[in-house]
């Protein structure tokens, strides 16, 4: 397959202020999954910490799913926003791993919630937080909703064959939520961007449980060329990161925190080395979480909001990128 340079199908960058994050929660399961205990599959411990910095990640029981991930993250987001349930009026759940196929799991997290108001699922697998983030901005800013939550959650255990040493050991579950609200003309992305190279879908992809193929177990469990989705992501990290801050009148220095999606260590220094950042700003759990896809960045958020270091006026550069191949990135002001 040809390789791929995410400036041949560069995305226009927008603007979408007036929209304000009011509230933020996260979760992870409790079994904690460490590199020594996959070494019994034959992986090696010092390696994946090498190649990927993950140390360890979490896996849901058998008996969770993705919505009661979701539904754990969004009640801490909902109580931390302190909002009424009845003031909620939109669902929006970024996933790759829904419950069922049909229908979309954004309906058992509703049910579940307890919430009276549509709810849909969106998918675009690691970077679907961001197209659900900026999804949920536009009904916010138009005034077609007035308090949206924003959910990305993953069950990547589920389809992940314990077998393959070289993906098996990069994935964890998790979920994270936002609740969008209007804001001041000064809060919200600043800029944002949604791209798609879909000529490299087979880069990073599950073939069944489509109607394309019947269902096939030997297809059933997700495929990654990984080496080549590193080189492109390495890429797009940076000259994505670069068009978005540019476009915000802004120069890279003046980002005060860095929420990059948690697929690889290197890729997090590689952007930190090419864009000149400091590595102190570049937000970082894969290693005790691995990569949780769509829950990555909604985490990241949560747990440096929590830790108090996320003030008023400041700036954040969110950033998804995956399977499509897809990115979408935003510079927000908080």
């Amino acid at each position: 397959m040809r390789s791929l340079s995410p400036s041949t199908r560069q995305s226009p960058v927008r603007k979408l202020m007036g929209v304000q994050i009011v509230g933020t929660g996260s979760f992870v399961p409790d079994k904690i999954v460490t590199n020594d205990d996959l070494a019994a599959l034959g992986c090696d411990a010092e390696w994946i910490v090498k190649r990927t910095g993950i140390r360890e990640r979490r896996h849901a029981p058998p008996e969770m799913t993705t919505s009661d991930m979701a539904v754990a993250a969004a009640r801490r987001a909902i109580e931390a926003a302190g909002v009424e349930l009845q003031e909620i009026d939109l669902l929006l759940l970024a996933t790759f791993t829904p419950d069922r196929l049909m229908p979309a799991t954004a309906t058992t997290v509703q049910d579940k919630l307890g919430l009276c108001c549509g709810a849909m699922d969106l998918v675009a697998a690691c970077s679907g937080f961001l197209y659900a983030l900026v999804t949920g901005m536009q009904f916010v800013a138009t005034g077609g909703s007035r308090r949206v939550l924003v959910i990305g959650a993953d069950t990547n255990s589920r389809v992940l064959d314990p077998t393959d040493k070289k993906i098996y050991p990069l994935f964890g579950d998790g979920a994270g939520a936002v609740l969008l609200a209007p804001g001041s003309p000064e809060q919200g992305a600043l800029s944002y961007t949604l791209g798609c190279d879909g000529s490299g879908a087979e880069l990073l992809c599950r073939e069944s449980g489509g109607v394309e193929l019947e269902y096939d177990p030997q297809r059933w469990y997700m495929q990654m060329d990984g080496r080549a989705v590193f080189k492109w992501a390495v890429r797009l990290v940076e000259q994505v990161s670069r068009q978005v801050v540019e476009a915000s009148d802004m120069h890279v220095d003046q980002i005060d925190w860095w929420l990059l999606h948690q697929a690889n260590v290197r890729i997090l220094d590689a952007a930190a080395e090419a864009l000149g950042i400091d590595r102190e700003k570049v937000v970082m759990h894969l290693d005790r979480y691995g990569n949780t896809s769509a829950g990555s960045v909604p985490i990241s958020l949560d747990e440096t909001l929590r830790a108090g270091k996320i003030k008023s006026g400041e700036h954040l550069l969110m950033s998804g990128f995956g399977a499509g191949l897809t990115w979408g990135t935003t510079v927000f002001r908080w």
